[in-house]
């Protein structure tokens, strides 16, 4: 199968490098600019140069993945995507290489620089995720070149030089896209050779070859030698040739023998080696499997280092991806010098979530007025308080009315605001309403905290004050009702007018001066609202909390606000019935603390700390790497370190205290800390360290923001002398002393650092501390400073915190870090992981320093790893005799790679080939348990079965590269007649495009020599599901269009409504995804996408496709205001424009607007198969014989052969008809076949309403083994009486097969009631009324539901529709317009006006032989044809052939 390659395919390589780091990627194409002067002998030669410079990047088990990646043409995508992206610029003519500035394309650099002087008055280009940009400054105000070449070339590395020297100066932006490709074979699919049922024979005699009858003594069918039993019983010639005849024709009446045989042949599998001890060994782990995992008798699993591969979800190329994710973890760990078993322990510690939205602030403050107490205020008393409640049964939906405050909602607002009111306004609402108030209301009022600012100068200050005077003379909740935001009005704000006003009124003994004035008496607290706000970190006001978490901004506005708190009571009851039922709650805890204990809770809300997106240092010395650990004064491998017990220096260690603590936190602090930001952050360090309960280390790298001399850094230098010659508590009391700004003024003064000591020192060693300082070198500073701005990635001066590895960046000077966020940082890292790891280091038994470092390194590399689904422990007892074991090689990083299966399953035949080309690729463990199946009711495996995967590119003897796997199948038995299919990942759509073959009915008895096939992949499928966002429901019928700038509307596709899906194919590339011109454009308009490569508020929808693997987009519509009452699938006229071409279907001339106006016949067929095609083109023809209307034809194009594909267009030119081959990918959520023909037989009646443009009023479906003998025009025209559909019912009149009318018997019988059960030959279907009541949509409901019965829907294309006839109605048409043989008796064959070559079940009458029998004028059509088929092969041979090909003589009518 073909798709793009290159002979030197060093982009791929880059692509690969790029994954890992986006700065080795440019050092890898700095390394290969030279190869442009070598001359190497062989492609072999320069693909070996390429790895082995591409491994000064990687690890050798990288390398190894690396080639699996260019055998599997994993990139192929990425880099096919730039040359779509080229297309769209264009490329001028005759350049190697071009640059593209602002719009503007050149290909010297003399013109790139005359482009890059005016760029400024041209738009700045899109630039996409996956574009290459060249590291440097990133200003909007710089010009953008986007270059586009092929790396490794002499035309690249002269662009290449100007432009990263140019972006290095911070002139400009340097993008590089790929620009080069070739075609090649692809892998990483697998191809079956099914065997087909002969129960009816249905190949195609015009390319049989002529057999004798002579056998061979070595002819085996079925198990029988027949040349054998034929020498040793001559008498019976006869009947051993009748038997072997019956063998090969039926495989079905073999099933019960291989059964047998099978049995038997498993028996040997489980029972043979194990005896007695054995057979008890292999139950008890199917027993296990089934009980821990889910895995029953004949199931497969795959587990890769405890992570469960799905076989039917993952392909080889998302496999890739895991064991690349794996690598770097296994690696890492490896190089930290953690080996064998011990990785595991570390692979499996459970990761915990970083979802910031997860997390929940402490609301246990006295800053919140609470109105309601649901445990005590006595309007709650008659609810009962037992948690037991929480378990009683209710109706769904319903809130339990229990005594306890399991909900509660915050509220942080400034009273001034406008936005206050409407929310307070809410509050008041659900308490007066009792709703029944099921959460407690709290207000935090963030008000002025200036002493001087009384109630008469501030509304919100008198606010407060009113409030505090009415919950102290009255009651809390009166206070709140009291609140006097309903006398102001929506739109504007609290004034102190509204405030005296309302206490006059209500309260009119009170004195107002007292209350409000500059010494009111009811002041209290009043800072303590707005230091709780300071402190919690939350966001804009006005905000809420509901049991800690915080409300998004969405969710607080008040029309979702009541919406959003039901779901979350809903979600909150959910927890605390778990709790409750598995005893985590009991009566005596108080339910507030118990939420407040939870694992989310934080005592603050820092985004910067919290973020999901987080930026950690690689300690694993991977290659290419910059050393990640800073110098220090001695040269040692860390930085020192503070600690309230210790302070070391590599493995020289200076300390009072013996080192015994390990600490599982360590943070650096980044700073300049000879600027007072940088101070204030060290000094919150340490005050933290010393509050701390746990223990933690602090390390301090100056980042100064010039040049450092002596002069200008003594402070910082002595911190390090302290830390290098004292003790752990000196040194932090002597930092903390020293850090206070009046001793650093006296620094500054010029005061002696040894006369300072003297003032803050306690009983530090003065001597040892003088002669370091002294004689410290500042070369150590320099360093330092680099290590700041080339690892960690600073501006000079910038200050920053690593916490275990994990970087935050402070990115201005006013960014406050206090006392309250290294607590937090603390709390988020012990969770999450560091404790964890700490325990499994504890056993490793290193000395305390070691053990830090080592917590600290593998904390970093744990927490920056992708989090995916939960590895499971997979552990085989007793595996003595039921488990393969292949033991790694040691001293090596490996796999652990545990495999689950039943030798007789498409699993096993997928799983074996997989884990031999993984053994080849990196290190494994594996254990492959046998999974069987003690008892088989049927042939469990009916196909050949072939997976297309190398371990590494190969090459030909003589050096060249081989154009690529293959397929192979050799020594196939040549008895089974079998159908080819093509098992690909689910993003592709492929279709054969060479060969000469029946590939849906190979006979290889009939065949000599090879059976060659050549497939090709045309598209990547792009996935999507679209809601409304006003009602939430699919738009049924909307309509999108993918194309380019250029060309705007190249595919397109309707949404269904279930799960408001849609599919839409497309080549690598970036395309524009818009609503269709017509109605989808008029009535609605985009307003949010998930999973595309375009920000929210951008114009246009871009999405792109750059790798093999599924890309599913989520769109959400809004109608615009004027259109609200249309309805997009009304009667209405499509408008202009609408499916005006065919453009999302290939093949066939295009429609325009003359030939929309002419009445035109549409006719669905769908054909597989040499012998179907045939019947096919004689079907059209006796369509177009009796018809004056223009005729166009719809096919199924996944299905259709390449010689069918490749003589149609002659045809319609010929006969005169339009043509379109239609094409649509079965849904990954749509219940799967596995057997082709039910597959075409799904096709002909799930997909009817998004297979065909909205401008199809009417499709008829004719049976491709039809004839037509009468105008279908009438079929057309007929009423159909409001049912979406009509179809013919089954005849009556043959009566001698009333034994085989299962209908009439059964379910059948009294699901139809008095209905008939109609055939699917011949249909007709009204699109429009189809599409309006959703027939589509519930014909794949009923589907899903029944298809999961392998027994139900046995003719699953005719069961569907007679299944669902009382919910989409059949419209029952005359009997004469199908006539079949079988069910119709001879009488009634004269007034047909179509006849049908139904199968026989009595007599199974081969399809050729009735063809010829029952249709008089059949044979015509077929010679008419062949003859034609024959003109068109010889003119195509000859090369002659011209534009038009001769009209052959038609059939007259008969």
């Amino acid at each position: 199968m073909y798709l793009l390659f290159c002979k030197s395919c060093q982009f791929f390589h880059s692509e690969f490098i790029r994954e890992d780091d986006e700065e080795k990627f440019w050092k890898f194409v700095d390394t290969i600019q030279m190869f442009t002067s070598l001359s190497l002998e062989s492609v072999r030669s320069y693909y070996n140069l390429i790895i082995k410079k591409a491994g000064q990047f990687l690890t050798d088990l990288q390398v190894n993945l690396l080639k699996l990646s260019l055998s599997l043409r994993a990139y192929s995508p990425a880099v096919h995507a730039f040359q779509q992206i080229a297309r769209d610029e264009p490329p001028p003519d005759g350049c190697a290489a071009f640059v593209v500035v602002h719009g503007q394309n050149a290909c010297s650099t003399k013109d790139m620089k005359k482009l890059l002087k005016t760029a400024a008055g041209r738009p700045r280009p899109y630039l996409y995720k996956s574009d290459h940009q060249y590291p440097g400054v990133n200003g909007t105000d710089l010009p953008v070149a986007v270059l586009y070449a092929e790396i490794g070339t002499k035309e690249f590395n002269t662009f290449h030089k100007v432009l990263s020297e140019r972006a290095q100066d911070g002139k400009l932006i340097y993008v590089l896209r790929h620009f080069k490709n070739e075609k090649m074979l692809l892998s990483g699919y697998g191809v079956e050779l099914a065997i087909k049922s002969t129960e009816y024979k249905a190949v195609d005699d015009t390319q049989v070859k002529v057999t004798t009858d002579n056998v061979d003594e070595n002819d085996e069918v079925q198990g029988f030698l027949f040349g054998k039993l034929k020498k040793s019983h001559p008498e019976l010639q006869e009947e051993l040739g009748e038997l072997r005849k019956h063998l090969l024709e039926s495989t079905n009446d073999m099933t019960p023998l291989k059964v047998w045989e099978l049995q038997g042949g498993q028996a040997a599998v489980i029972d043979g080696p194990l005896l007695h001890d054995g057979v008890a060994d292999g139950v008890f782990t199917f027993q296990r499997l089934s009980e821990s995992m889910g895995i029953h008798p004949g199931d497969a699993g795959l587990f890769i280092n405890g992570i469960h591969v799905d076989l039917d979800l993952h392909n080889p190329f998302s496999i890739l991806d895991i064991l690349r994710t794996e690598a770097k973890i296994l690696q890492g760990l490896h190089n930290l010098g953690i080996r064998g078993s011990s990785i595991s322990k570390f692979l499996h510690l459970p990761s915990s979530t970083t979802l910031e939205d997860g997390y929940a602030l402490d609301i246990r403050h006295t800053s919140i007025m609470w109105v309601n107490d649901i445990e005590k205020d006595s309007m709650y008393r008659h609810w009962p308080s037992s948690l037991q409640e929480l378990l009683r049964a209710t109706f769904p939906g319903v809130i339990r009315q229990i005594r306890r405050n399991f909900y509660n909602l915050v509220l942080f607002l400034d009273p001034v605001q406008e936005e206050s009111i409407e929310l307070v306004k809410l509050a008041e609402l659900f308490y007066k309403h009792n709703i029944p108030l099921r959460y407690v209301i709290g207000f935090v009022l963030v008000v002025s905290a200036d002493d001087k600012v009384d109630g008469y100068l501030d509304a919100g200050v008198a606010l407060f004050r009113l409030l505090n005077y009415i919950s102290e003379e009255y009651d809390e909740a009166q206070a709140f009702t009291s609140m006097i935001f309903n006398r102001v009005e929506v739109g504007e704000t609290l004034s102190v007018d509204t405030v005296t006003a309302y206490l006059k009124k209500k309260f009119p003994k009170a004195n107002a001066a007292r209350i409000l004035g500059v010494d009111s008496n009811y002041d209290d607290n009043r800072k303590a609202g707005r230091g709780f706000y300071r402190k919690s970190g939350l966001g804009a006001l006005p905000i809420g909390l509901f049991n800690g978490v915080p409300l998004s901004s969405e969710e607080m506005d008040p029309e979702e606000l009541e919406t959003v708190l039901l779901q979350k009571i809903m979600e909150t009851t959910n927890f605390f019935q778990r709790a409750a039922f598995m005893g985590q709650i009991t009566e005596s805890v108080d339910v507030v603390d118990f939420l407040m204990e939870q694992a989310n809770v934080v005592p603050r809300i820092n985004p910067l700390i919290l973020s999901s997106e987080r930026r950690y240092l690689d300690f694993t010395s991977s290659p290419g790497s910059p050393l990640m650990t800073p110098p220090d004064p001695n040269q040692c491998q860390y930085q020192s370190v503070i600690s309230p017990y210790h302070c070391h220096c590599n493995n020289h260690t200076i300390s009072a205290i013996s080192i015994t603590i390990i600490s599982s936190w360590t943070v650096w602090i980044v700073a300049d800390i000879e600027q007072p930001p940088g101070r204030q952050l060290l000094r919150n360090a340490l005050k933290h360290m010393k509050s701390s309960s746990s223990s933690c280390r602090v390390g301090v790298i100056n980042n100064p923001s010039g040049k450092p001399t002596e002069d200008n850094s003594s402070l910082y230098r002595a911190i390090w002398a302290s830390l290098l010659t004292q003790s752990s508590k000196n040194t932090l009391d002597f930092t903390l002393k020293l850090l206070k700004e009046g001793n650093v003024e006296l620094l500054k003064q010029g005061t002696k650092i040894k006369h300072l000591l003297k003032q803050v020192s306690g009983g530090m060693g003065h001597d040892a501390f003088e002669k370091k300082f002294n004689t410290m070198e500042v070369d150590f500073l320099h360093s330092q400073q680099k290590y700041c701005k080339e690892v960690l990635k600073l501006k000079a001066g910038q200050r920053a915190v690593v916490s275990n590895g994990r970087i935050l960046s402070l990115l201005d000077e006013e960014e406050e870090f206090s006392v309250e966020d290294f607590h937090l940082l603390e709390k988020i890292t012990l969770r999450t992981s560091a404790e964890k790891i700490k325990s499994k280091i504890k056993q490793m038994n290193l000395n305390a320093q070691k053990a830090n470092d080592l917590i600290m390194k593998v904390d970093a590399l744990l927490t920056s790893s992708p989090k995916g689904e939960a590895r499971k422990d997979v552990k085989l007892l007793k595996d003595k005799h039921s488990v393969l074991q292949l033991a790694q090689r040691e001293d090596e990083v490996f796999y652990d790679v545990v495999a689950i299966v039943d030798p007789l399953t498409r699993d096993a035949q997928k799983l074996a080939p997989l884990l031999v080309v993984l053994g080849q690729v990196v290190n494994m463990k594996v254990q492959v348990f046998m999974n069987c199946r003690a008892k088989l009711s049927e042939m469990p495996l009916k196909s050949f079965y072939q997976y297309v995967l190398e371990p590494d590119v190969s090459f030909f003897g003589n050096n060249s590269l081989s154009p690529g796997p293959v397929a192979r199948f050799t020594e196939i038995p040549e008895s089974p007649l079998l159908t080819l299919n093509m098992i690909t990942p689910e993003s592709w759509m492929v279709e054969a495009v060479r060969s000469p073959y029946d590939l849906d009915n190979i006979h290889l008895q009939e065949i000599s020599g090879v059976v060659n096939a050549e497939y090709e992949l045309e598209y990547l499928l792009l996935e999507g599901h679209c809601f409304d966002l006003s009602t939430g429901q699919p738009p049924r019928g909307l309509q999108f269009t993918l194309g380019m700038r250029q060309e705007p509307l190249m595919h397109d596709t309707i949404v269904m409504a279930n799960l408001g899906y849609f599919q839409l194919k497309a080549n690598p590339g970036a395309w524009i995804l818009r609503l269709r011109e017509g109605r989808s454009e008029d009535l609605y308009q985009i307003q949010a996408h998930d999973g595309t490569d375009s920000p929210l508020d951008a114009g246009d929808v871009i999405v792109v496709l750059n790798s093999f693997h599924s890309k599913i987009i989520k769109v959400r519509v809004q109608k615009k205001p004027d259109k609200l009452n249309e309805d997009l699938l009304s009667e209405g006229t499509e408008s202009k424009g609408l499916w005006d071409s065919i453009t999302s279907f290939a093949g066939g001339p295009s429609v325009n607007e003359d030939d929309k106006k002419k009445d035109v016949l549409n006719i669905f067929s769908v054909a597989s198969g040499h012998l179907y095609e045939r019947f096919l083109r004689i079907m059209m023809l006796s369509v177009l014989q009796h018809t004056k209307t223009p005729v166009k034809f719809w096919f199924l194009k996944n299905y259709l052969s390449p010689s069918f594909k490749d003589t149609i267009s002659h045809m319609a030119k010929a006969y005169g008809f339009q043509y379109e081959l239609v094409q649509y990918k079965w849904p990954r959520w749509l219940h799967q076949q596995t057997e082709k023909q039910r597959i075409i037989w799904g096709y002909k009646i799930l997909f009817l309403d998004v297979l065909f443009p909205l401008a199809v009023d009417k499709i008829i479906f004719v049976d491709a083994d039809q004839i037509v003998r009468a105008d279908i025009k009438e079929l057309r025209d007929l009423d159909l009486e409001g049912a979406p559909y009509g179809y013919t019912p089954f005849c009556d009149s043959r009566k001698e097969m009333e034994g085989y009318r299962f209908w009439k018997t059964g379910y059948w019988a009294s699901h139809l009631g008095q209905r008939k059960y109609h055939i699917s030959a011949l249909y007709v279907v009204d699109l429009k009324k189809f599409r309006k009541i959703a027939a589509g949509d519930r014909l794949r409901g009923q589907y899903q539901a029944l298809s999961q019965d392998p027994n139900s829907l046995s003719n699953l294309d005719q069961d569907l529709p007679n299944n669902m006839i009382h919910q989409v109605a059949i419209k029952s048409l005359p009997q004469e317009w199908l006539w079949c043989e079988t069910w119709c008796d001879d009488r009634s064959k004269a007034a047909a006006k179509t006849i049908d070559l139904c199968n026989n079940p009595k007599t199974k009458e081969p399809k050729l032989s009735a063809a010829v029998r029952i249709v008089p004028e059949w044979s015509k059509y077929d010679n008419e044809i062949k003859q034609f088929l024959k003109q068109v092969k010889e003119k195509i041979t000859e090369g002659r052939l011209s534009s038009s090909p001769s009209s052959p003589q038609h059939t007259g009518k008969t």
